[in-house]
């Protein structure tokens, strides 16, 4: 079950350092544009990251 749980916590740190390499063009313009968009796409993947420990605690604890 720890193994599990690392394994979720690992995706989802991916997920975020990925979305934020991808974001991270070059071009002026396009940063400019994007950077609300990677604010509120990083603070979603924050409350996604949090709402699933939460629910693996209480999986684990209802088990």
């Amino acid at each position: 079950m720890t193994f599990a749980i690392m394994i979720i916590i690992l995706l989802a740190l991916l997920a975020l350092v990925g979305t934020i390499f991808v974001a991270n063009d070059r071009d002026v313009n396009y940063n400019k544009k994007t950077k609300g968009n990677v604010t509120r796409l990083t603070s979603i993947y924050a409350v996604v990251i949090v709402i699933s420990v939460i629910a693996v605690g209480v999986y684990i604890v209802m088990r």
